[in-house]
């Protein structure tokens, strides 16, 4: 079994989010950077598939030469391969992305490497656009099942389960297919030191896809409503005791 999983650098979601001046682009100089968690249990995953039934596995990235961070981090778990689709640093849209990750896939089965399995995060933690897998599985013309949580891989097939709100439902497709994983489907593990030391010996494969033009056009980026809070202070040392008897009569809990 080969089974490729495609990630993406975000920041990380503890960090605070500042943009530039002209609201273009997010000030990275205090962030730290990560993959998205529906990511890193698609990650897992994969890893747990070859050390079930063997075969290889691969990660990929669109991004900027620093994103090889992430793939390091992706192989210290115990991801064979490295793939690096390397850009200038501007945000590819959906399309753009999906298509440089299309041709990646295509030259790689002209090399003579297919893959079973490609599995994505069901959404990245920065944009959320629910789209990138979708598009790569129209564009291989391969079968495609969102927002699992549960997958089991038979004879030439694949058995997986999503939650939704009536319930579980189950499907079945052949293999090769793409899938798209929500958190949950399993525990990501830690990387160990010697994970880390011998992904930082091994090679990262390079790719300079072409930069594409007439997808969606970014206007300016905003950031969300901070919501505010208030905080009231009853007293010091022993003379809020009166006012904290009163409030917790006020909220029935006396």
């Amino acid at each position: 079994m080969n089974v490729l999983v495609c990630v993406k650098r975000v920041p990380a979601t503890a960090g605070h989010i500042a943009l530039s001046a002209d609201s273009q682009e997010i000030d990275t100089r205090y962030l730290g950077f990560t993959v998205s968690p529906h990511e890193e249990c698609a990650v897992e995953e994969a890893v747990r598939l070859i050390e079930k039934h063997g075969g290889s596995s691969t990660v990929l990235t669109l991004g900027p030469e620093v994103a090889i961070d992430q793939l390091r981090d992706a192989m210290a778990l115990g991801i064979e391969r490295a793939i690096l689709l390397e850009t200038d640093g501007r945000e590819w849209d959906p399309v753009a992305t999906a298509a440089a990750i299309v041709e990646a896939i295509e030259a790689e089965r002209a090399a003579g490497r297919s893959y079973d399995l490609v599995m994505f995060g069901n959404e990245s933690a920065d944009s959320a656009g629910y789209q990138i897998g979708v598009r790569v599985a129209d564009a291989l013309d391969l079968p495609c099942v969102t927002g699992i949580k549960a997958l089991e891989i038979g004879d030439g097939e694949a058995m997986v389960r999503r939650q939704t709100e009536a319930g579980w439902e189950t499907a079945e497709l052949s293999l090769p297919a793409v899938l798209t994983v929500k958190e949950g489907i399993n525990l990501p593990r830690y990387p160990s030191l010697p994970g880390r030391l011998r992904a930082k010996k091994k090679e990262i494969e390079r790719i300079k896809p072409q930069w594409q033009d007439g997808g969606l056009e970014k206007i300016r980026l905003k950031l969300p409503v901070q919501v505010e809070h208030s905080v009231e202070i009853l007293g010091k040392n022993g003379d809020a005791g009166a006012q904290v008897v009163e409030l917790f009569q006020r909220l029935r809990l006396l």
